[in-house]
């Protein structure tokens, strides 16, 4: 697998993109994107676990089912969530008017909206934008989209991979935005993911949902599950490879980049965390099961409490057993070890389920940097999982607080 880091969403043969400042958002930054793959295409998507669904979601449960799907068009600066029918109807415009300008039907269009919740969407501005957008895509437009889709982020997220499957290259490229209101039941932000594949529906749609639970299912911010969230990945078989149509050696090599893609781009969220300081990774190691392993990391990266100790550069592993206890795995409370690090140096502070003499300074010069990642030895088995974080800061509540 050749990692493109640099690359992004156009440079998957066969797809277009562009992003526009329509007028969306008043300080004149780019708000609407489209992505139109310029043949037929096969999609898959997994959505919010949210009740309380946003309007665009609401459309591409129905335009997912289709056979064919060949563009995507995205707003940021507003959610369209909590708009009643009114939203619904505007979501509904949006991907009417992006199917007329590209000569599509409407269940050949996906939409997506992310911003401020329950403020209808000024169609005005919008519908103009769609056209304008559309009439502006091109094959070098995958930077002005990823920067069209952001909100409250501080950077673009986009990776690239090639892999070969049966002699022929395979390009994986996606973006992804996302900075507060992470906490994953599907993830909580927006990622779309393009590849020039041969690759049957179903096994789109398995590959893509099980990359989620390891990736984006796995990061937390601040504990908040959006309205808007959804992750959707469109293939459109240019690479002309055999069709991947069994869970073969073919599968897997796809699985394993889309799955590195995913968790790539789950990172830089988790990294982007609004007014974060420090990225937190945590892994689980040596539990009873998969299961186990995964609701741990994400049961510790979860906790505000250890964000706050992290921010705090406070080292108190007994937050961390109080947390496992809780996460109703299955752990021996009187066995397990945890160990604190970064990219140079690691120490272990609780052996045995009891503090175990540690360099003090050190864990501190640890905890004080920007990356910190939390190891915990549960003993119980032989799975492990890992989950991604960020501190928890005055300034994630200065910019939620809107009365400061």
């Amino acid at each position: 697998m050749k990692i493109l880091r640099s690359k992004t969403i156009t440079d998957v043969p066969g797809i277009l993109a562009t992003g526009i400042a329509s007028g969306i958002k008043k300080d004149e930054k780019k708000d609407l994107c489209v992505i139109y793959s310029k043949g037929k295409g096969t999609s898959a998507a997994v959505f919010t676990t949210n009740k309380v669904k946003c309007a665009p979601l609401m459309i591409n449960i129905e335009n997912i089912r289709n056979n064919n799907t060949q563009a995507i068009v995205i707003n940021s600066g507003n959610a369209n969530s909590c708009t009643g029918e009114e939203g619904i109807v505007n979501a509904r415009k949006m991907v009417e008017t992006t199917a007329k300008c590209l000569k599509l039907s409407s269940q050949e269009v996906l939409v997506a909206s992310t911003g401020a919740l329950a403020v209808p969407l000024p169609m005005d501005i919008v519908i103009p934008g769609i056209k304008k957008a559309c009439s502006e895509l091109s094959d070098d437009g995958g930077i002005d989209a990823a920067e069209a889709i952001l909100s409250t982020d501080t950077k673009t997220k986009t990776i690239a991979v090639e892999i070969f499957i049966k002699g022929k290259k395979v390009t994986i490229a996606g973006m992804a935005k996302g900075s507060t209101m992470i906490h994953p039941n599907m993830g909580t932000m927006l990622a779309f993911i393009v590849t020039d594949v041969n690759i049957t529906k179903a096994l789109l749609h398995k590959a893509l949902k099980e990359s989620v639970d390891m990736s984006y299912n796995m990061i937390s911010i601040d504990g908040d599950t959006s309205t808007n969230d959804m992750v959707i990945i469109l293939a459109n078989a240019v690479a002309d490879n055999k069709t991947v149509n069994s869970m073969d050696e073919d599968y897997e090599e796809f699985s394993v980049a889309l799955n590195f893609v995913n968790t790539e781009l789950a990172k830089m969220i988790a990294k982007d965390g609004e007014g974060s300081t420090k990225f937190i990774e945590t892994e689980v190691i040596n539990a009873k099961d998969l299961q186990d392993a995964r609701v741990a990391a994400r049961a510790i990266i979860s906790s505000n409490l250890i964000k706050c100790e992290i921010f705090g550069s406070v080292a108190k592993w007994s937050t961390i057993a109080c947390v496992l206890g809780y996460s109703a795995i299955d752990i021996n409370p009187e066995d397990f070890d945890i160990f604190i690090s970064n990219d140079e140096v690691k120490v272990q502070i609780v052996k045995a389920a009891a503090e175990t003499k540690y360099d003090e300074s050190l864990v501190k010069q640890i905890l004080s940097g920007n990356y910190v990642k939390i190891l915990v030895d549960l003993k119980s088995g032989k799975d492990a999982a890992m989950a991604w974080g960020c501190d928890l800061t005055y300034k994630y509540v200065m910019a939620n607080g809107y009365f400061l």
